[in-house]
C-alpha cells in the first residue's frame, strides 16, 4: 500500500490543480435541482470539458477514450476535484461509477466500443434498474421477468416487471437492468441476467418519486412487454448475480470517495462554527468532533488501501474491504449530520430558508444522510459480507431453509409423539 504521492503523482496533482483553477471560473451557475433537462445539459458539459482535457475516465482503457492511468491517479483526481469545489458527477453517476466500470470488466468488445466512449464524452446518461418494490433490500428476490422470444433460440427478451428507486431515469438514455431469466421457483441467486436497456424502448414508463427532502431524482419504472435484443446481454444468461456483485464492488469501493473528502471539509466548517457559538464550550461536542476527525482520516486511509489493492489485483475489481468502508462511512456520515444539527441550532431545520446563514440546506442534508445505511446495500448486508467473506463465518441461513428446518423439526416432533403422521406421510 502506498499512502504518499510518488514524483509522477505529485506532478499529476499539480497539473490537475492548475487546470481546475483555470476552468472552474468559466462555468455557469448550477441550475435548479428540479430542472432535469438543465441539469443534464450542465453535467454533460462538465463531463465534455473533462474529456477534452484528458481527465475523463482516468483509469479506464485508453483504447476506449480513457487515460489509462492508475487507480491511484484516479483517486487523486477525485480528491482534488472535491477540494476545488468542482461539479459532482451528477446525472452521470451511474454511467461513470457503476455501469462503465462493469462494462469494462464484463462486456463484449462490441459493447465496450459502443458505450464506453459515449459515457466518457457525456453523451450517454445511464440509470440503474436493480431494486424492486416487492424485494426490499433483498435484491436477489427480484421478480422482473425476461422471456426469450423470436426466431431460432430467440433474438429478443420480452421483459415485464417493476423497478424502484431508479436514479436519474427521467434523463437516462440506457439502464443497467437485472431480470430473472431462470425458473421463478429456482435458487434466487441463480437465473438472473444483466441487460443493457435503451430507455426509449416501447413499454418503458416512469413514475417520478419525491423523497422526504422534496428532491425528485428517483423514479418507479414500469416495464410492460419491453423487447430487448439478446445482443444487449452482458455476460452469460443466468450469470447476472455475479456481474451485479462486480457493479457493487465498484459502487462501494470508489463510489463514495468524493463523499469522504466532502465530509472532512464539512467537519472543519462545523468545528469553526462551534468556536463561534457556545457549542465549543461543551467538552462532549469537542470530543465528538475529534472522534469524527479520526474516523474520516481512517476512512480516507482505508480508501487508499482498497484502491491500492484493486490496482494490484488481476481483475482490478475492489475486494470485500469495500464493504468495511461502506459500513463505517455510512454511519459516520449520519453522526456528522447529527453533530452539525446540534451545533447549528435553528438553521439545522432550514429548507430554502432565506435567513439561513449556511451555504447549503442542512435540513435536507440531514434527511438525505438517513439513506446512507440503506442505499448501495444496507448496513446489515455489509455486515453479512464482512462476516462471511472476510472473517470466514458460516453463511446466514436463508428464510426458506430456516422455515424448512423448522418444518422438519415440527414433523419429527409430531411423528415421535403420535406415530401416525409418519405413516400418513408415506
Amino acid at each position: 500500500m502506498q499512502l504518499r504521492d510518488t514524483p509522477d503523482q505529485r506532478r499529476f496533482r499539480e497539473e490537475l490543480r492548475a487546470w481546475l483553477r483555470a476552468t472552474l471560473p468559466t462555468l455557469d451557475p448550477q441550475p435548479s435541482q428540479d430542472d432535469w433537462p438543465a441539469r443534464r445539459a450542465y453535467d454533460s458539459h462538465w463531463q465534455a470539458l473533462l474529456h477534452r482535457a484528458g481527465y475523463a475516465g482516468l483509469n479506464w482503457p485508453a483504447a476506449y477514450g480513457g487515460r489509462g492511468a492508475t487507480p491511484t491517479e484516479h483517486l487523486i483526481f477525485l480528491e482534488e476535484s472535491e477540494l476545488a469545489g468542482a461539479p459532482y458527477v451528477g446525472v452521470n453517476f451511474v454511467g461513470l461509477l457503476h455501469a462503465g466500470p462493469t462494462l469494462i470488466a464484463e462486456a463484449s468488445p462490441e459493447q465496450r466500443e459502443r458505450h464506453i466512449p459515449a459515457i466518457l464524452r457525456g453523451d450517454e446518461i445511464w440509470c440503474q434498474g436493480f431494486s424492486e418494490p416487492d424485494a426490499g433490500s433483498d435484491l436477489a428476490a427480484l421478480r422482473t421477468r425476461a422471456v426469450r422470444e423470436g426466431a431460432g433460440a430467440g433474438d429478443h427478451y420480452v421483459v415485464n416487471g417493476r423497478k424502484i428507486w431508479t436514479s436519474h431515469a427521467e434523463v437516462a438514455d440506457y439502464c443497467e437492468l437485472l431480470v430473472r431469466t431462470g425458473p421463478p421457483d429456482g435458487p434466487k441467486h441463480q437465473g438472473i441476467t444483466w441487460l443493457i436497456m435503451p430507455m426509449d424502448t416501447p413499454g418503458v414508463s416512469l413514475r417520478p418519486l419525491m423523497t422526504a427532502g422534496g428532491s425528485t431524482e428517483f423514479s418507479e419504472m414500469i416495464l410492460e412487454d419491453v423487447r430487448i435484443p439478446v445482443a444487449n446481454r452482458v455476460g452469460e444468461e443466468g450469470d447476472g448475480w455475479r456481474i451485479a456483485m462486480v457493479t457493487f464492488a465498484f459502487e462501494r469501493g470508489t463510489g463514495f470517495v468524493s463523499e469522504v473528502v466532502w465530509a472532512r471539509r464539512r467537519l472543519v466548517e462545523i468545528a469553526a462554527l462551534a468556536r463561534e457559538n457556545a457549542a465549543w464550550e461543551d467538552s462532549g461536542t469537542r470530543r465528538r468532533i475529534a472522534g469524527l476527525a479520526a474516523e474520516f482520516d481512517a476512512l480516507w486511509a482505508l480508501v487508499k488501501r482498497n484502491v491500492s489493492e484493486a490496482e494490484h489485483s488481476a481483475d482490478g475489481i475492489p475486494g470485500p474491504g469495500s464493504s468495511v468502508f461502506k459500513l463505517r462511512f455510512s454511519e459516520a456520515r449520519q453522526h456528522l449530520d447529527d453533530l452539525h444539527a446540534e451545533v447549528r441550532g435553528r438553521d439545522a431545520l432550514a429548507f430554502d430558508d432565506e435567513l439561513c446563514t449556511y451555504d447549503g440546506e442542512p435540513g435536507y442534508e440531514r434527511l438525505r444522510s438517513l439513506a446512507y445505511t440503506i442505499a448501495a446495500g444496507t448496513s446489515q448486508v455489509q455486515r453479512n459480507i464482512i462476516g462471511e467473506r472476510i472473517l470466514g463465518l458460516p453463511k446466514e441461513p436463508s428464510a426458506a431453509s430456516a422455515a424448512g428446518s423448522a418444518g422438519s423439526a415440527g414433523t419429527t416432533g409430531t411423528t415421535r409423539s403420535t406415530g401416525t403422521t409418519k405413516g400418513g406421510a408415506r
